[in-house]
C-alpha cells in the first residue's frame, strides 16, 4: 500500500540531500552542452538502477529485531547529518563527453556519470534507511527515485537559476537538520520502545 506521508518524507529527505550534491552539478554540466532530455533519460535511469538497491538492502534490514534496526537507522541518519555538515567542497571533477549527439551516447553518457558517481553515496544511503525505519518499500522508493529526478532535472535544466538565489550553504543546512531530526526521532524510538 501507497503512503503518500511516507512518499513525502522520503522525497523531501533525499532532495535536499541531493541539491547540494556533485551530481547535480554534473548534470547541469551536461545539460549545458547536449540535448536536455537525452541526458535526463541516462541519469533518471541510473538513478533508479541505485534506489532499487538501496530500496533491497533497506528491505534486508527489516528481517532484523525492530529496536536494533531503529538504533542503526538512527546513527545512519546522524552520521549523514555530520557528512552533510561538515564535508568540504569537492573539487569539479572533469567529465568525459560524448563525441556526438546521439541519443545513445549522451544518454550512455549520463547514464554512466550517475551510476558510478552516486553508487554508495549519501542518498542511496538514506534511502535504504528510509526503508528499514518505514518499512514501505514501495512508498520509499517512488519518494526517493522522485526527489533523484526532480533534482536531476533542476541541475540539468534550471541549476544555475536556482543557486543565484538560493545558497548551497542554506540547503545543505536545512538537509542536515532534517536528518538530525530524524536521527533523534529514530534513537528516541530505538531507546523508548
Amino acid at each position: 500500500m501507497i503512503s503518500f506521508t511516507i512518499m513525502a518524507i522520503t522525497f523531501g529527505t533525499v532532495f535536499l540531500a541531493e541539491l547540494p550534491d556533485k551530481t547535480a552539478l554534473a548534470g547541469l554540466m551536461l545539460g549545458t552542452r547536449y540535448r536536455a532530455s537525452y541526458v535526463f533519460a541516462g541519469v533518471a535511469a541510473a538513478f533508479a538502477v541505485h534506489v532499487a538497491l538501496a530500496i533491497a538492502a533497506g528491505s534486508v534490514l527489516t528481517l532484523l529485531p525492530h529496536r536494533l534496526v531503529q538504533a542503526v537507522v538512527g546513527v545512519l541518519f546522524l552520521a549523514g547529518a555530520l557528512v552533510l555538515l561538515f564535508k568540504k567542497d569537492e573539487g569539479e571533477e572533469e567529465i568525459k563527453a560524448p563525441a556526438d549527439q546521439s541519443f545513445w551516447k549522451v544518454s550512455g553518457a549520463g547514464f554512466m556519470l550517475i551510476l558510478v558517481a552516486e553508487f554508495g553515496d549519501l542518498t542511496q544511503i538514506m534511502t535504504a534507511t528510509l526503508a528499514a525505519r518505514y518499512d514501505n518499500p514501495v512508498s520509499v522508493g517512488l519518494g526517493a527515485v522522485l526527489a533523484l529526478w526532480a533534482v536531476a532535472g533542476l541541475g540539468i535544466v534550471g541549476g544555475r537559476t536556482l543557486m543565484k538565489y538560493v545558497p548551497l550553504s542554506l540547503i545543505t543546512k536545512v538537509a542536515a537538520a532534517l536528518m538530525l531530526a530524524l536521527a533523534a526521532f529514530s534513537l528516541y524510538e530505538a531507546i523508548a520502545g
